[in-house]
């Protein structure tokens, strides 16, 4: 049967000859970062269960009810994943052709953000809360379980984020201008004695009515300042939504343009649905490295 790479860190023992990369780090390699061997999978989900523990563990020290009362076997779990971390990361670097571009790759990043907070929390209390970020990690989840064309719809989601950017930051700076504006003029008629010390906090006010959250700790007390409110209010319900439709017309045209390179092997047609199979003119069966 046919290797097959599981990620770019994975080393197919047809990379490299034996006397320049040992068989010990072409065996530990597979087990860290393949998924198809009975050793690879079993790391990965002992690595899932270890994740959820540690990162439950860290939820639980933050209960008054729970932490005085099992303090010590908090620590001690705690530390004993951090430990159990830590070898994982370096053994992870030493199985690796290239251990640098390993460690600045986003999956090498999280690795070390998971392990850093218990040693920084020696010098700086409470920085082991961060460990939550440990969360991160179980994005290996879609290897173990091979859900790549979920991957694959992430994808196309980013894709129509990136088309929609210039968009959606012309946007953002007219509602800057909103709230600037519509803060400065809260902060003239209503003045401190109503809450509205400085244009910032005017700004403040204006951005939480824009968005309609209303947290209610800044409110006009004048009839015009009531007026101008109201109006912010308007606004805000005017332009909330356009965001989402500029994002949504992206992905639409993300989706209509995966559907049109669905060409057909057989008689060449295109228009395919992003899930189909079969070619709807002819029945001949889509290629798989087409679909989503």
């Amino acid at each position: 049967m046919k290797p097959v790479r599981t990620n770019k860190f994975h080393i197919l023992t047809t990379d490299a000859p034996e006397e320049s990369f040992p068989q010990w780090k072409l065996r530990l390699n597979d087990i860290i970062f393949g998924a198809e061997s009975k050793a690879g999978k079993a790391f990965d989900v002992f690595l899932i269960i270890a994740i959820l523990i540690s990162v439950l563990a860290v939820m639980l020290e933050s209960v008054s009810n729970i932490s005085p009362n099992y303090k010590r076997w908090l620590f001690f779990i705690e530390w004993s994943f951090t430990l159990a971390f830590t070898i994982e990361y370096v053994l992870r670097l030493l199985c690796v052709k290239h251990p640098l571009k390993y460690a600045f790759s986003f999956y090498g990043i999280v690795d070390l953000l998971s392990i850093l907070p218990s040693y920084l929390s020696i010098v700086l209390p409470g920085a082991n809360t961060f460990l939550v970020i440990r969360i991160l990690r179980i994005l290996r989840v879609f290897r173990i379980l091979k859900l790549f064309s979920y991957m694959r719809e992430a994808e196309q989601l980013a894709w129509a984020m990136r088309s929609s950017r210039r968009k959606i930051l012309v946007f953002l700076y007219v509602v800057f201008t909103i709230v600037v504006v519509f803060g400065s003029i809260m902060y003239m008629i209503e003045g401190p004695e109503n809450g509205f010390t400085s244009v910032p906090t005017g700004i403040y006010w204006a951005i939480v009515t824009l968005t309609t959250v209303g947290y209610g700790d800044i409110t006009p007390a004048t009839a015009f300042g009531q007026m101008i409110a109201s109006a912010t209010m308007i606004t805000g319900y005017a332009i909330i939504a356009v965001p989402t439709g500029i994002y949504t017309a992206e992905l639409t045209q993300a989706m209509r343009h995966k559907r049109d390179a669905r060409g057909c092997l057989g008689c060449g047609k295109t228009g395919h649905e992003v899930d189909a199979s079969y070619c709807r003119h002819c029945g001949t069966a889509l290629a798989e490295d087409t679909k989503l």
